[in-house]
Order: structure tokens, then sequence, then C-alpha cells
């Protein structure tokens, strides 16, 4: 072979080897929203994807045909985030997005006198029929609903309630 083939043939497998390292995956912030960072197990192998410092960590969006199952495929540790058996995915780092949603409480409420009854929700107005208990109905706009008062029950109806704050 001519040295030239020889020298294209070396840079050609230089250049390919060196595609096939693979760097470690680093945090890059986006435009108006938290850092994202795309992790994967090409070999099937556990890998470690640098996160800095935080340990809140979210997977966004999966792009591997292998299952992300966090604490299976991928979690936290102390190394930072690590995927497995073939998860890739792309990660949330941090806090950002939506606020999780309020937290709720449950409310049992009773007519067991067959009369209207008012039970305290505090200044909540999101009440959800969660479990109805009575064998009478419960039927909002009907047998319970919100007033000014509250949450009132009528007519037998007895229920836990779902109330968000």
């Amino acid at each position: 072979m001519t040295r030239t083939i020889k020298l294209l043939l070396i840079g050609t497998l230089l250049i390919a080897g060196a595609s096939a390292i693979t760097a470690p995956a680093i945090a890059q912030p986006g435009y108006g929203g938290p850092p994202r960072i795309t992790c994967s197990s090409n070999d099937g192998r556990r890998n470690w994807c640098d996160i800095g410092p935080s340990r809140d960590v979210r997977m966004a969006r999966q792009i591997s045909g292998s299952p992300c199952v966090r604490d299976s495929t991928w979690g936290v540790d102390r190394r930072g985030l690590w995927v497995d058996r073939g998860c890739r995915a792309e990660f949330i780092i941090g806090r950002g997005g939506s606020p999780p949603p309020p937290p709720a409480r449950i409310v049992t409420c009773s007519s067991n006198d067959g009369r209207r009854n008012w039970c305290d929700i505090g200044p909540s107005r999101d009440v959800r029929l969660s479990r109805q208990i009575s064998g009478s109905p419960c039927v909002r706009d009907s047998t319970w609903d919100l007033d000014r008062r509250g949450l009132w029950v009528d007519r037998g109806c007895r229920a836990d309630f779902r109330v968000r704050y």
C-alpha cells in the first residue's frame, strides 16, 4: 500500500476510536429552565453522570427502548446520577417546572340524622368526594356541596372528602 493510503487508514481508525470513547456528561443550563442532562447506559452497564452538588433529579424524557425506572435502572447516589441496563434519558437537575400540587387531607362529613350538616374545611374550595360511606347517595349539588359556611352534607350522605389547600 502506498504511504498516503496507510496514513488515511490510520487517521480514520484514530478518529473512530476517539468517537467511541464517551466523555462524562455534565449538566448544561437550558434557556429559561433548570439544567438538563442526557445520561446513557449504552453498553448495558451502570454509568454515572456528573450532576454537581444537586441530588434533586427527575426524568424528563426517555430516549432508549430499554425501560428507565427510578431506583431500578436509574437513580442518584453519592457519585451522581446513574443509569443502568440500557436506560438512556434526559433528566432535569434541581427544582424547576411546575410546583408540586398542594397537600390534601381527608375530611369525613356525615348527615347521620338525615339533616344538613356542615364540616369545617378552612378556606379551601378545592373539594372532591373521595369515598362514599353511607348507603344514601352522595351527589354534588344535591346531597353535598360547598357554601360560605364550608362543606355540607344532607339527606343521609356520609363520605370522605379530599380537601386541597
